[in-house]
């Protein structure tokens, strides 16, 4: 059965780091493009960043560009979310899932596997 788990998350303070890892198994998605979401309380799951299939194709919304940096080790079927300057409002539950295309993909929709979830709390 195929599976996503995250790991790398915390409490950290305001212009803090952190890297979040999400380790699959059970199935290789290294033909597919991936992608970290996050949801904050109150409010809706949103991308953060996606990643194609071989890592040459990128997007990272708007809020954290230049402080994230998604990328892939496919040998090892794992994805990766650095953050660096982190901020109160980049609190959230963050989310990995694995999408139906090769290309990277910023629709929900399009991601049929997900994890189960890593907090990222950042204390001002």
């Amino acid at each position: 059965q195929a599976q996503l788990v995250e790991s790398g998350g915390g409490l950290v303070q305001h212009g803090g780091s952190l890297r979040l890892s999400c380790e699959a198994s059970g199935r290789t998605f290294s033909r597919y493009g991936m992608g970290w979401f996050r949801q904050a309380p109150g409010k809706e799951r949103e991308i953060v960043a996606a990643i194609s299939w071989i890592g040459f194709s990128t997007y990272y919304v708007d809020s954290v560009k230049g402080r994230f940096t998604i990328s892939r080790d496919n040998a090892k079927n794992t994805l990766y979310l650095r953050m660096n300057n982190l901020k109160p409002e980049d609190t959230a539950v963050y989310y990995c899932a694995a999408s139906t295309l090769a290309d990277l993909s910023t629709i929900q929709t399009n991601y049929n596997y997900w994890g189960q979830g890593t907090q990222v709390t950042v204390s001002s």
